[in-house]
């Protein structure tokens, strides 16, 4: 064994905040800010009150839930609910490309959550986050995203071991303790993709999230009082490689580590619903912007895109608010009756209008096979027929959000300003102000108001 899981622990427990790059520290901060307005926004919906409502019923503590009232619970309770929250509906930012990790709603609610207990600085939590995201990032490039074609849901594989060593990070342990955090934290990997098949049950996929965030800071709790795991957990026979991947590559797991920084491939979504659906979308609302037609006049629309597209998020007839959100026929057709970038548009439901239901099912997806296969899942071509027989096209490889197409500081801020609305303006001006300048805030007063 190469010992890939013992260096990404030692890479962690070593990282200093000085050894971080200016630009890798701006997207982490920026990723923070936009992840805490997710949650807030997140902790309305029906499904997070059922989590939240199980999290206060387990118990209280030092850590916050987020959300009106900033109520408090056990760190992996409250890992566990911010996590669900972030991933509520489907706002939340992740990597491009696209390796199947959900940065803010795994590493950075297992961190804070970590770092709230700790009674750590904002700049011991940044230093653990930007340590968590290089581990994880790089342990998804070694799955190859093939454990989505197994079945599995990624983020809630990859994303135990990110909060893991974020944990870890805060909690100061040695690299053998977050080795073994590693090791405990396999055994705690979970979320399945059933409902992509069923039509239905799409509401699991929401604290898939919170499992990994709670299951990296319970993995860290158990490092720090001696038990122990598997120290290959990563790379070894039947480690979580070797069992939820296809064809893995050991040698990418720790390849790069403080030369590369993983941190700057962090992408923020612009409308919420899956990431493959931002590139179509933004598309669409561009010809609808030029051309000036309505979905009155659209006779069918054809989209070109990736095999995971076709395979995963094809469904034209969903029967609830997250497998509406997860299907790119009727987030299209959504887009032609209402705002795309208002999350109100999809939490109505996909009954809320059947003419949406209906343009969905003219909506034809095909393989992206130009100078052969796509594996670019964000890129597309997209193919509009009009009843007055103009058919209109435009073909894009990224999204506004991207690393190619940077999301400006005013547009993630007026995102944030919009998704915290939940919370009195006063307190929301404060909470951003605080976060824009984390590395002066304890975390512990951080939600504190």
């Amino acid at each position: 064994m190469a010992g890939e899981t013992k260096a990404l622990a030692q890479f962690a427990a070593g990282l200093r905040y000085e050894d971080i790059p200016a630009p890798a520290v701006a997207i982490a901060k920026a990723c923070i800010v936009d992840t805490v307005g997710v949650v807030l926004f997140g902790s309305t919906m029906p499904w997070s009150r059922i989590v939240a409502d199980y999290v206060h019923h387990t118990g209280d503590g030092s850590s916050t839930v987020l959300g009106p009232g900033f109520r408090r619970a056990s760190a992996p309770g409250a890992a566990f609910a911010n996590g669900a929250f972030a991933h509520a509906f489907e706002f939340d930012n992740l990597r491009q490309p696209s390796t199947g990790v959900h940065p803010g709603a795994t590493v950075l609610t297992g961190a804070m959550a970590a770092a709230e207990e700790a009674g750590v600085s904002g700049k011991d939590l940044v230093t653990a986050f930007v340590a968590g995201l290089e581990c994880m990032f790089r342990f998804a490039l070694a799955a190859k995203s093939s454990s989505e074609k197994l079945g599995f849901h990624a983020p809630g594989i990859t994303g135990v071991f990110g909060s893991a060593v974020a944990a870890s990070k805060v909690m100061k342990l040695t690299a053998e303790q977050t080795t073994m955090a590693m090791g405990i934290g396999g055994s705690f990997c979970s979320g399945l993709l059933a409902f992509v098949k069923s039509g239905q049950g799409g509401m699991v996929k929401r604290i898939h999230m919170g499992r990994a965030a709670e299951g990296g800071v319970t993995a860290a709790n158990l490092a720090a009082r001696g038990f122990e795991g598997p120290e290959v957990i990563l790379e070894g026979k039947f480690g979580v490689l070797d069992v939820y991947a296809r064809d893995g590559d050991p040698s990418l797991i720790a390849a790069g580590l403080g030369e590369r920084w993983e941190t700057l491939t962090i992408t923020f979504k612009t409308f919420p619903c899956h990431v493959t659906s931002q590139s179509p979308v933004q598309g669409l609302l561009a010809l609808k912007a030029q051309h000036q037609f309505a979905a009155a006049d659209v006779a069918t629309i054809t989209i070109d895109v990736s095999d995971k597209v076709l395979s995963h998020h094809a469904d034209p007839a969903p029967r609830d608010v997250a497998t509406a959100q997860y299907s790119l026929p009727f987030t299209i057709a959504l887009a032609l009756f209402r705002d795309p970038g208002d999350p109100q548009a999809f939490l109505d439901g996909p009954n809320q209008n059947p003419a949406i239901l209906e343009l969905a099912k003219r909506v034809k997806l095909r393989p992206y096979t130009k100078d052969g296969a796509n594996t670019n899942d964000m890129a597309c071509r997209l193919h509009i027929a009009l009843h007055d027989g103009r058919t209109l096209s435009i073909a894009k490889t990224d999204f506004e959000g991207t690393t190619t197409s940077p999301l400006s500081r005013e547009r993630l801020e007026q995102k944030f300003l919009k998704l915290s609305g939940v919370i009195p303006e006063a307190q929301r001006t404060a909470l951003l102000a605080r976060l824009n300048n984390l590395e002066d805030v304890k975390v512990s007063e951080l939600f504190r108001f």
